[in-house]
């Protein structure tokens, strides 16, 4: 297995797994592919109460009973206002904290969260409040160790000055290197770990997407610049070389994008999604791939994707 500590905060430390996460969306989780992953010693599920919305904790309560000694539980606030607003809707102000652990406690069957994340930076809550409430969440227990989801540095100094950030998850990954510049060193600096959700290129590194004919009229994918008409096509050179360099590996192009990500340094945890055992026992796998300095360095070069992650409304919703 591999260790990825967040760094070196006595009280911090394991609060992330020992291995890759399972992120769990929408409503088609399989509880058999939950439980594969804890027989393979996967310790580290993902989730949010907008997943479904609501139904995605039910899942993962279901698929770790029996077995919640054996998990981190992770799960986010933040895109459910619970004041009647209802889904997708920026709330992380301190009542609305209140209400949303105790929902997603009661649905994940369990009597506290080893990490909760607030999902989105509410531009209308100072993050000083927010962590406020999350820190006397803490203290009751209900909460083990706090975390940030698509939040800008000066949010995260801000936050950290309340209680500390155990992690922070952006989108990290071949064809999403920014976080290298800037985040990572902070997060390196504060004893945080960086949770990186979609190291997959949404499936893109993968290689089994060669044309956006291939994915249904309503996949979110189709709404983003780098899966539009023509920027597709010109970044299809970018998963070209991912899977000539998992050829001379003997690995998959999915394998070869995550051991990318553990070569980065430590504190780093991937949390590739997917519906499959198949897919869960690959991304497993990937821990054993070891890449030379010199497929490393090939990498490394690959030119950045042609198109932003988001279209520019979902983009403004990061806080980055």
């Amino acid at each position: 297995m591999v260790d990825h500590a967040v760094g070196d905060v006595a009280d911090q430390r394991g609060a992330l797994g020992r291995q890759f996460v399972v992120q769990g969306l929408l409503d088609r989780l399989d509880l058999g592919v939950v439980r594969r992953a804890l027989d393979l010693g996967v310790d580290l599920i993902d989730t949010a109460e907008i997943y479904g919305p609501f139904v995605n904790e039910e899942l993962v309560g279901r698929a770790v009973a029996g077995r919640r000694d054996e998990v981190v539980i992770a799960t986010k606030f933040g895109l459910v206002s619970h004041d009647g607003a209802g889904p997708n809707v920026l709330d992380s102000s301190p009542a609305n904290v209140r209400k949303a652990v105790e929902g997603s406690l009661r649905r994940l069957g369990t009597d506290h969260i080893d990490l909760y994340y607030q999902h989105r930076v509410d531009p209308d809550t100072p993050i000083e409040d927010t962590m406020g409430a999350l820190a006397e969440l803490v203290r009751e227990g209900k909460v083990r160790h706090v975390g940030l989801s698509e939040a800008g540095p000066d949010t995260i100094r801000r936050a950290h000055s309340v209680h500390p950030v155990t992690a922070v998850q952006t989108e990290y990954s071949l064809w999403s290197r920014e976080p290298a510049e800037e985040l990572l060193p902070l997060l390196r600096e504060l004893g945080a770990g960086l949770v990186a959700y979609s190291p997959l290129g949404r499936g893109f590194l993968t290689g089994t997407i060669r044309s956006t004919r291939e994915l249904a009229p309503d996949d979110f994918r189709l709404s983003t610049p780098r899966f539009a008409e023509g920027n597709f096509e010109r970044n299809l050179r970018i998963v070209d070389e991912v899977e000539d360099v998992a050829r001379s590996v003997g690995a998959t192009p999915a394998q070869v994008a995550l051991a990318w990500l553990l070569a980065q340094g430590d504190g780093i945890v991937p949390i590739p999604g997917t519906r499959r055992v198949a897919r869960v026992e690959e991304n497993a796998a990937a821990a054993e791939v070891v890449l030379t300095s010199g497929q490393l360095a090939r990498l490394d070069a690959l030119t950045p994707p042609v198109g932003d992650r988001y279209a520019e409304q979902d983009l403004a919703r990061t806080g980055l």
